[in-house]
């Protein structure tokens, strides 16, 4: 730079320069320049705002706070969705891929689909804004026309509508989200036909069609569930399916043994190829009981928003800390996990409730408050103070045929 400027035009820079650092080099040699601009880029460099990557955007963030609402545990899982979600809403996903795939492993009722449903449930606002394919129903190769539709020339090929079309994915794009989320549940069921068939939706995000349509997924989140390694994980943690002790899982080393477990079923299930083709795989952990708590949570306020949509007799309910013991000791099941607990909740109180309202026991409005006595094989209900009603134990699986018993 020296070398090319006039001895004015130099004087007059460095002056500038040293101006601008504050301090008062001896000059005259292009070297002594070069210390000049490199004091004032390091204070230059010193003057930018230090970024933080680790900020989420509001939608983000709200979107994040809603998931913790509604779902439990599983933050991993949680957190690998939040962030599929602020990619997509930078607007910097791959043109040529799907938004992102995801395979969810662990055992049965830890939340894997439910997980799903829940995100639906915030962005699109219902839960069943999900093409799911369950993929028990896809076990044998022919059954792949289901998915896909027959070609023509085939018999029958006009009535067979494919379950995936690019009008159904576009039909789940929110208001604020232009997004569509697909699932295949339980994808080690699925023939090989259906896994060499995902590999090209999960690397180029097309699909062609029996009729030759196209459909393009590259603005929907593909999710993948399968219960491999489940029964290994829970044998790891002595306990039942869903169900674990607090401490089991707060163990490092064994949580670590835990997702290889399941990796390696995985991989074992799955060619290479498939398994290259997913973006994340995430091992949900079996819940503890402090998680089931919570669980029970969200499904007493579902019974009780149930209550306030009923057009028969609206009416808020209060279950007692003993109630929710008993409700949780008949909702825990070392072979079906969590999702007993629903069942649980539908033959203790859901049954009984139902009963009261339909035979006109129970007012509109009238507060109900639901206890248990600590070593009954039922829950009692009551209104104001006075215990007036007592629901009969029914049988597993089966509907309450009777009006719960007065007192």
């Amino acid at each position: 730079m020296g070398l090319s400027m006039s001895m004015g035009e130099w004087s007059h820079h460095l002056h500038s320069l040293i101006w601008q650092v504050g301090c008062f080099p001896s000059f005259g040699t292009e070297s002594q320049e070069m210390e000049v601009i490199a004091m004032v880029n390091k204070r230059n460099w010193e003057k930018v705002e230090e970024l933080d990557p680790r900020r989420e955007a509001e939608f983000v963030r709200e979107f994040a706070s809603a998931l913790h609402k509604k779902f439990v545990g599983q933050e991993e899982a949680v957190r690998s969705v939040v962030e599929v979600l602020q990619v997509h809403t930078a607007g910097m996903c791959a043109s040529s891929r799907p938004v992102a795939n995801l395979l969810f492993l662990g055992p049965t009722g830890c939340g894997k689909t439910r997980l799903v449903e829940t995100a639906a449930e915030i962005l699109f606002g219902r839960s069943s804004a999900v093409i799911k394919i369950d993929c028990a129903e896809f076990q044998h190769d022919h059954e792949i026309a289901k998915l896909i539709g027959s070609p023509p020339g085939y018999l029958g090929h006009r009535d067979t509508r494919p379950l995936i079309t690019q009008e159904a994915l576009d039909a789940l794009h929110g208001p604020n989200v232009k997004l569509s989320f697909l699932l295949f549940d339980e994808i080690e069921k699925a023939s090989e036909t259906l896994w060499q068939l995902l590999l090209g939706i999960l690397d180029k995000a097309t699909l062609t069609l029996g009729d030759n349509r196209t459909v393009d997924f590259s603005n929907t989140v593909i999710f993948m569930t399968s219960n491999l390694g489940g029964r290994a994980i829970t044998e790891k943690l002595s306990g039942g399916y869903g169900f674990v002790s607090q401490a089991k899982c707060d163990d490092a080393s064994l949580d670590q043994k835990i997702e290889q477990t399941a990796l390696d079923a995985a991989r074992k299930k799955f060619s290479p190829e498939f398994i290259n083709r997913i973006d994340r795989i995430v091992v949900f952990r079996p819940l503890t009981g402090d998680q089931l708590d919570e669980v029970l949570g969200l499904e007493l306020n579902s019974v009780q928003q149930r209550l306030d949509r009923s057009a028969k007799s609206p009416c808020p309910i209060q279950v007692s800390d003993s109630g929710r013991r008993f409700l949780l000791r008949e909702g825990t099941d070392p072979r079906y996990g969590a999702r007993h607990l629903k069942r649980a909740i539908e033959r203790r109180l859901v049954y009984p409730l139902a009963n009261l309202i339909s035979t006109h026991q129970v007012e509109q409005d009238q507060p109900i408050s639901i206890d248990w006595d600590g070593c009954s094989t039922h829950l009692e209900f009551c209104k104001s103070r006075e215990t007036l009603l007592t629901s009969t134990p029914q049988a597993d699986g089966m509907a309450a045929t009777k009006s719960p018993v007065l007192r």
